[in-house]
């Protein structure tokens, strides 16, 4: 009964949000997984997507903290998975399928910091901590990988860090994942313009980075750089990698 309201509910509000769609917004209307959306940039990019009109699913593991987002937002869909998990990750996309349909934009927020000590402070242990947020990475970009392709505006996203590029030895474990990370958005966003595009007529989707120097004071400019994805032009990946300070 539960799932049945909630699609109910979601194909109303779906409705309504279609009604208000203007060209001036060309979110509007379109479908956005936030995934790892619970914390608070998760929070501030669901608030900039519902401003211009999308619809949006907050994907987490933690039932208290998918609460609170359902208080705190009642107009978002909130799903329980374990993104870490090939399984649960494949579960999802079929409740998504089912309830509201293919997604126009995934939003990577998994995630965590672990560091400091010098290089004999990295240890396997703080590795593989960090590690579930790279493996999240690839289970739901690939599950949702052919929706971002067939959409006429995929747009797709993680928030890295600028030690990716300038790492130290205290954040080798760190700057080693969030590497690996802007390397699998480069092959994710390799696909989506070769494959995405129309009968030649150009690619539709693309996939951007966003590195910070720390997620501390810079949410809501998170937030509003990836809404403000679809209103920009398709560039090259490196012109779409992003640092974001805060004010």
């Amino acid at each position: 009964m539960e799932n049945i309201n909630e699609r109910r509910a979601a194909l109303t509000v779906r409705r309504e949000i279609q009604m208000e769609t203007t060209p001036a917004h060309p979110i509007g209307g379109r479908l956005v997984l936030l995934a790892g959306g619970t914390s608070a940039s998760g929070l501030a990019a669901a608030k900039a997507l519902l401003a211009r009109g999308a619809r949006v699913i907050i994907a987490g593991r933690n039932e208290e903290k998918l609460a609170r987002c359902r208080r705190e937002l009642p107009h978002v869909y909130v799903q329980r998975a374990d993104l870490a998990s090939e399984e649960s990750v494949a579960e999802l996309k079929a409740r998504v399928d089912d309830m509201w349909g293919p997604v126009d934009g995934v939003f990577h927020l998994v995630g965590g910091w672990s560091g400091g000590g010098g290089l004999a402070a990295q240890t396997e242990e703080a590795f593989r901590l960090l590690e579930t947020g790279l493996s999240a990475l690839r289970h739901v970009s690939r599950a949702f990988d052919r929706d971002l392709r067939q959409s006429s505006a995929g747009r797709t996203a993680i928030v890295s860090s600028v030690v990716a590029s300038r790492p130290t030895d205290g954040s080798a474990n760190y700057a080693t994942l969030k590497a690996a990370g802007e390397t699998w958005m480069r092959a994710v966003d390799h696909g989506l313009r070769t494959h995405g595009a129309i009968g030649g007529g150009g690619a539709r989707s693309f996939a951007a980075v966003f590195r910070v120097r720390s997620l501390d004071g810079v949410e809501e400019a998170l937030g509003e750089a990836f809404a403000e994805l679809w209103s920009r032009p398709i560039a090259p990946l490196e012109m779409v990698l992003t640092e974001l300070h805060a004010s």
